[in-house]
């Protein structure tokens, strides 16, 4: 019979000392019988590795003697942690750490990010206000073979964060663009949120326009998908007072706060009971707000009250009769010369004719 006991080869041991490759080495000594009465076990090394070629979080000695390792040139969008730094993957700290340069919102935030993980590459600041100027630098280190990483504060770059514009001129460029996925807000949201995941639409944060602002929203309310939206805190009982006179009170949501932090709150109900519950409670922390899809069965015929208030709101925002009843006509199963013959009799549009109605 043979038994074998594997082992790994510790910091202490001479062999191990002198490793030099990324490879985890361990020990093995294996026994028969025979070689056990002659208590002469044998020993060899053991290694594992990937096509992927990781570097261990654990042992920073294990670290490939190339600094760019198997990484073709190109822009890294580099998914990090919305909270909790333990959800990042080993392919993107190897990237991190291979990369020439690491694009970042606020270097002064990922820099704490980089120091847990004992990663020292250059960090230059990339964000709203100087990518337009550091584009054209970037795509000359990208075209001379660099591996410039893209990170934001937290999640996916280019999701609601910098970092699309400058993939778009990669890819017009023909130069490489490489997802490393990881953490997105609104995907850890939806997946707990208990409302459907078959379909669903990712708005982001609202226009700070009133007028747009409730354009999307009016949009929003009649899509049959989820709706996902980014809510700053201090905007959340706006942001409740207007969806909620949109869609319903009786529209089902969900508020997902601090997702993965230490305060992480999820709160489901209705958004009538979300405008009672956080009337007089502003949360802390970053929002992703979830609202239920239009039900099929929903296909009532509106009230001409209702009507006239979404017709009216829309005309006191600038929108012009025609406009108006498009929008509210979109959102609605009735004939849209019937809702302009009603906004003509209650607001007197007259100079806006009837030729104008499909």
């Amino acid at each position: 019979m043979l038994r074998m006991t594997v082992s790994r080869l510790t910091s202490t041991s001479p062999s191990a000392a002198t490793l030099s490759t990324p490879f985890s080495w361990w020990s093995v000594s294996y026994q028969t019988p025979f070689m056990k009465s002659m208590n002469n076990p044998r020993r060899f090394p053991l290694f594992f590795c990937s096509d992927s070629n990781p570097i261990s979080t654990i042992d920073s000695t294990q670290e490939s003697s190339s600094k760019q390792g198997n990484l073709k040139s190109g822009l890294y969008l580099v998914g990090t942690p919305i909270g909790n730094l333990e959800d990042i993957t080993l392919r993107a700290l190897r990237v991190l750490k291979s990369a020439d340069v690491i694009l970042a919102e606020d270097t002064r935030h990922s820099g704490k990010l980089l120091q847990h993980y004992s990663i020292k590459t250059p960090l230059l600041s990339y964000h709203k206000f100087n990518e337009a100027q550091r584009e054209q630098s970037i795509l000359k280190r990208l075209i001379d073979g660099e591996i410039i990483a893209l990170i934001s504060d937290a999640g996916t770059p280019g999701i609601s964060d910098p970092g699309s514009e400058l993939a778009k001129l990669c890819v017009e460029a023909n130069i490489s663009v490489i997802p490393i996925p990881g953490p997105c807000a609104f995907v850890a949201a939806l997946s707990a949120s208990g409302l459907s995941t078959e379909e669903f639409s990712f708005v982001g944060f609202l226009p700070k326009n009133a007028s747009a602002r409730r354009e999307r929203l009016m949009v929003s309310a009649n899509e049959a998908a989820t709706q996902i939206f980014y809510v700053p805190p201090h905007k959340l009982s706006q942001f409740l007072e207007e969806s909620s006179d949109i869609f319903g009170d009786l529209r089902r949501c969900v508020m997902a706060r601090e997702i993965t932090k230490m305060h992480e709150e999820f709160w489901r109900g209705t958004l009538g009971e979300a405008k009672s519950a956080f009337f007089d409670r502003q949360p802390k922390g970053e929002i992703t707000f979830l609202i239920e899809g239009k039900p099929f069965c929903e296909d009532e015929t509106p009230s001409e009250a209702q009507l006239e208030s979404e017709l009216g709101a829309l005309i006191s925002n600038g929108h012009s009769l025609s406009s108006a009843v498009k929008l509210v006509a979109a959102g609605s199963s009735m004939k849209r010369k019937t809702i302009y013959s009603l906004a003509l009799r209650k607001f007197g549009k007259q100079h806006d004719g009837l030729n104008d109605v499909d």
